[in-house]
């Protein structure tokens, strides 16, 4: 007798629910992948967006160098040997301003200070250095600061005390200095004193060109200090060596006393100060060393 194995009673059910559970995770799997990329890519949306939030403006910086227009009378100007040099000292300006950021006043007793507002350099350097170009170029001379230089040449040491410099949006610019020309020769000194008050627009752009202004004139004042105290100078070499070439009876050379230095008045802004942009102190003229 044969017996025939009969199937089993729900095998197709079974296979069809074994294959309903199979598409089931499959779906499942798909359906958890694309919910992890959606989250995915909200992360990252929100995380640039956070990004972007907290991204700081862009700093703008700002120079008191002389413009490009000026480079080729400078040029010019070290072809020749000059008659004199120039040793300008670094420049000292008030704490308060002795930062790279722009301290702009508000009123008489209330600052900002600008951190997207930025000088190229420390203002210190940034004044020193728009006075030597000045300097070099108004006086056909060399600024040999840190440099060595001839023994022969006459040297003027030119030092800079900025008392006041202040920045006031669309109103003026003020640059109040206390300098001194000293000849190395000498060692005759001439202090004076410029206020220097440049009217400016609106604008952070006005503001900078207002100082350039102002370090402009005083650089004018100080380069006409230097020539006074040049001719002084030359004036005195000249009268002492008439006076040692003049000798007294029996071969003996006659000397005198010293003389003491004439006063020379510091050299006054009178077109500027007419207009109201600048004044010069009384002169205390110049001073033996």
């Amino acid at each position: 007798m044969t017996f025939d194995r009969l199937p089993p009673r729900h095998a197709g059910r079974t296979g069809r629910r074994a294959g309903i559970a199979t598409v089931t995770k499959v779906a499942t799997v798909a359906a958890i992948a694309t919910h992890a990329a959606r989250a995915a890519a909200l992360a990252a949306a929100a995380a640039t967006a956070l990004l972007a939030g907290c991204a700081s403006p862009p700093s703008h910086f700002y120079t008191l160098s002389p413009s490009d227009d000026a480079a080729p009378a400078a040029t010019s100007v070290t072809a020749g040997n000059p008659a004199w040099l120039i040793e300008l000292a670094p420049v000292n300006v008030p704490p308060q301003v002795a930062k790279p950021q722009f301290v702009v006043q508000t009123d008489a007793t209330r600052v900002l200070v600008l951190e997207q507002r930025r000088w190229a350099s420390m203002p210190g350097d940034e004044i020193r250095r728009a006075l030597s170009g000045d300097l070099t170029q108004q006086l056909h001379s060399i600024d040999v600061y840190g440099s060595p230089h001839p023994e022969g040449v006459p040297v003027y040491r030119v030092s800079v005390n900025v008392q006041r410099f202040e920045s006031w949006p669309g109103s003026h610019a003020l640059v109040d200095a206390v300098w001194s020309v000293r000849s190395l020769t000498t060692q005759t000194v001439m202090t004076c004193r410029s206020v220097l008050n440049e009217p400016v627009g609106d604008g952070y752009d006005a503001l900078v060109t207002g100082h350039r202004r102002a370090v402009a004139a005083l650089s004018t004042a100080i380069a006409s200090g230097v020539r006074a105290l040049a001719a002084q100078t030359q004036t005195q070499a000249q009268t002492q060596a008439q006076t040692q070439s003049k000798s007294a009876p029996g071969g003996a050379k006659h000397t005198s006393r010293a003389q003491p230095a004439a006063l020379i008045p510091c050299p006054a802004t009178a077109p500027a100060a007419a207009a109201g942009s600048s004044t010069s102190s009384a002169a205390p003229g110049t001073t033996p060393g």
